[in-house]
Formats: C-alpha cells, sequence, structure tokens
C-alpha cells in the first residue's frame, strides 16, 4: 500500500477525487475560441468539452449558469515557495550548481492566495543577483501538499540568467551590495565575459564527455555540476530565462548565445522588448514581463504600457508575468491591460496568461487551455476573467479542487476563533512560565 501511494503522489494524482461536471458555463478555451457548454475532469484530466458532453457515474455536477471558465492562470515568473532568503546565491557569479527544488517551501500562504486569483502554475526562479544563476523549478500550486508534490511532472527543466543592474551587484563600484564582499563583475562588459568564458568552458567539457563517451579517451573528465546545468543549456535540454530590461544588453545576450549554439528561451521583464522585438521575433526569443511597471529605477526608464501589445504584434511569444507574490493574485486584470494599451482582443490578452506562458516553459501539450486529454487545472469565475470585477470562485488543479471561494467565506469565522483561542493559551503558558510578570500584547 505504501509503494501505491508514493506513486500515486509521484504522479500528482493524490487522493483524486471523482469525477467533475461543469455545466452550462461560458467556455473559454483560449485556443478554439469561446462558447458555451459543459467541461468534463475526470483521472486528473480534461475528458470532454463541448455544447453536451455526457456525465460520468458518480461524478460531481456543478451548474455554472452564468459562470464563466478558464484555463489555469500560469505564471512564468515567480519567486514565492521558497524557504527563507533563498532565493539568491549570491557569493559567485555563476551559481549554476544550485536548485530552487531544494529549497521549495509548500506552506507559503502566497501559494494559497494565489490559487484565489485563479493561478495553478507558477515557474519558480532563482534570483537575479548572477549572470547565470542556479536551476528553477516549475510547480503547480497543490496547496497542503508537501514540497515534492509541489514539482509539475512533464516540466522541461530551465536556468534563470540576468543581465544588468543586478548581477553587476548595483550600488558598489567595488561589486559588492548590501556589505556583501566584492565579486565579480562589476559593469556591463563583465558581464558579457562572465558568459564567454563560462560557454568556452562549457564546450571544452562537453568535448571532453563527449570524445571519452566517444572511445577516443581512456580517461573519464572530471566532473563539474557548475557547467553540467549549462552543457544541457548547449544540447537544447534546459531552457534559459534571462533577466532582461534594456535593448542593448538583449542584443548583447542574443549575440552570445548565437555565438555557442544556443538560444534564449525568454526575456524575463523585457521593459524595453519592443525596441528590440524584431530581432527578438527573428531569435526565437519569448517576452515575459509586467504590463506598465516602468521608471522604479533608471534601467527600466524607458519602459511602456505598450510592450506587450508591440510585441506581439511583431511576432514576439509574449506573456504577462507577476515577480510578486502579490501581483500574481490579478494576472488576469494585467493581463486586460493589453487591450486598452495596444488594442490586443480578448483572445490575445488572455493568451498572455495562459497558453503563450506554456508554449515559453515548453508545457503547452500539457496545459494552457481547455482542450481534451489536458491537464484538468480549471478556474471558475463569477464574472468574464478580464473583468476587473471577476473574482475565481473555485479552482481545480489536476481535477482536485483546491480554492473554493464559498468554503473559504464560511470558515472565515471559525478560523479567527480558533486563532484567538490558540493566542489565549499562549499567554496562559507564558503567564505560568513566568508568575508575576505582566504579559502584553
Amino acid at each position: 500500500m505504501r509503494t501505491l501511494i508514493v506513486c500515486l503522489s509521484t504522479l500528482g494524482l493524490w487522493a483524486q477525487t471523482a469525477p467533475v461536471v461543469i455545466q452550462n458555463a461560458t467556455l473559454y478555451t483560449v485556443t478554439k475560441g469561446t462558447m458555451r457548454g459543459s467541461i468534463v475532469l475526470k483521472d486528473g484530466k480534461i475528458a470532454e468539452i463541448g455544447e453536451r458532453v455526457l456525465t460520468p457515474p458518480g461524478a460531481t455536477v456543478i451548474n455554472a449558469e452564468g459562470l464563466h471558465v478558464t484555463p489555469g492562470i500560469i505564471d512564468s515568473h515567480s519567486h514565492i515557495a521558497v524557504e527563507g532568503f533563498g532565493v539568491n546565491e549570491t557569493s559567485v557569479s555563476v551559481s549554476s550548481m544550485v536548485q530552487i527544488r531544494d529549497v521549495l517551501d509548500p506552506t507559503d500562504v502566497a501559494i494559497y492566495r494565489a490559487l484565489g486569483g485563479g493561478v495553478t502554475i507558477a515557474n519558480v526562479l532563482h534570483g537575479s543577483a548572477n549572470a547565470i544563476g542556479g536551476n528553477n523549478q516549475l510547480i503547480k500550486l497543490r496547496w497542503g501538499r508537501p514540497a515534492h508534490e509541489l514539482v509539475m511532472e512533464g516540466a522541461t527543466p530551465s536556468i534563470k540568467f540576468a543581465l544588468g543592474e543586478n548581477p553587476k551587484r548595483a550600488g558598489n563600484p567595488s561589486g559588492g551590495q548590501g556589505g556583501a564582499p566584492p565579486r565579480y563583475p562589476a559593469t556591463r562588459m563583465g558581464i558579457e565575459d562572465v558568459y564567454r568564458q563560462a560557454f568556452g568552458e562549457t564546450r571544452a567539457y562537453k568535448r571532453a564527455w563527449d570524445d571519452y563517451r566517444a572511445g577516443k579517451s581512456t580517461v573519464a573528465p572530471k566532473r563539474n555540476l557548475t557547467l553540467e546545468p549549462l552543457v544541457e543549456v548547449l544540447e537544447g535540454k534546459r531552457l534559459v530565462h534571462c533577466h532582461a530590461y534594456r535593448a542593448d544588453e538583449m542584443l548583447m545576450m542574443m549575440r552570445v548565445a548565437e555565438e555557442f549554439g544556443f538560444k534564449i528561451t525568454s526575456f524575463e521583464h523585457v521593459q524595453e522588448g519592443y525596441k528590440v522585438a524584431k530581432e527578438m521575433a527573428k531569435h526565437g526569443v519569448a517576452g515575459a514581463g509586467f504590463s506598465d511597471w516602468w521608471s522604479y529605477k533608471m534601467e527600466v526608464i524607458d519602459g511602456i504600457p505598450y510592450n506587450m501589445a508591440l510585441m506581439t504584434k511583431k511576432g514576439v511569444l509574449s506573456a504577462i508575468n507577476s515577480d510578486s507574490g502579490e501581483l500574481m493574485r490579478r494576472l488576469n486584470t494585467e493581463a486586460a491591460k493589453t487591450m486598452r494599451y495596444g488594442g490586443l482582443t480578448e483572445d490575445q490578452a488572455l493568451a498572455l496568461i495562459t497558453i503563450n506562458p506554456a508554449k515559453h516553459l515548453k508545457v503547452d501539450h500539457l496545459v494552457g487551455s481547455l482542450e481534451t486529454g489536458k491537464s484538468a487545472d480549471v478556474v471558475i469565475w463569477n464574472k468574464p476573467p478580464l473583468s476587473v470585477y471577476a473574482v475565481a470562485q473555485k479552482v481545480f488543479i489536476d481535477g482536485n479542487l483546491y480554492f473554493d471561494r464559498e468554503k473559504d467565506i464560511r470558515e472565515r469565522a471559525e478560523k479567527a476563533a480558533r486563532k484567538k483561542a490558540l493566542e489565549e493559551k499562549l499567554k496562559r503558558e507564558a503567564q505560568q512560565a513566568a508568575p508575576g510578570r505582566r504579559i502584553t500584547e
């Protein structure tokens, strides 16, 4: 039995509920237009979708008359669910040996709050303190499950790169920041050099292993855990998500990548993407950024709210992300801003937070739209999803209900009373431990 439980857990099928049928809703398929109909969630997948569907035996039926259903929102740039300050390994310029997966914190309440905003998947990235950062982790927001069950099955591995002020340790000319010791690089020139040095070493390391496996050498090279993820980058097995603001830096990064024979998967933040959208489209790099953030520091002074629409119209695979545990609860309205700033259609705007991030994370065959066979990551809204009045009512991941607004509201008074009782108990215990001492709030 224990083996069976472990296997089910690994497959993301823990506590699989009965089939669910959502009837009479407005369905935003994203890839095949909007329709009125029903959808069947069974065995973790979307089993059927259409104007009429068959109700499986024992199914839970939800009458969604007047409600709206979308695929789960995908936040392609997040730092939630990371233990403590573990998002950055700041001590070196190349930290590709470390993994965000090792510091996932399933108790981070930001997971639950994001579910309340209709988010079902987050790409949890290493920070941007390093030119070449650590390995990222794509997670499903399975609130209440242990850390290893957050990991999304079938996700392509990825790594974080960074350009600009952050990796050059802005604020201290010697390269230190916040009391940290000086560390190379301290300039944008140095950042480019870090990439050339690292990939020069990686190319030589890969060649040594290729020769050994081909029998050209009898001595196996010494393993280098820093370079092995970069070998995967050269082989196209690991995606590169690169923190970038300025157009000149993005051009530099694309040139370096093409010189060493790999592609940048996405530029993150990408405030000046509209300036180099044509070059981005040619390289095949996605643009994943904010709706309308700009001028919060000098290197983003040229950010504009038309950025996403302009990149989209130039053929760049564009997505809106949060980079914030607070903002990710409102990614639906962030996407809607592109209809005002740039004139994107409703389908194009919704794609920015569903199928487009799924494509640039290389999981669009699994998630990102309402299609038969895809994961049953589904959100029920009270209003059209791009409306400022839209509130997520129920959120399913793999067909399991992880957020129920009605239940949340119903249980608030009980939880508040339980919290108060626990606080009173702690005060009494503290008073008993230190008699005569006044215990204040």
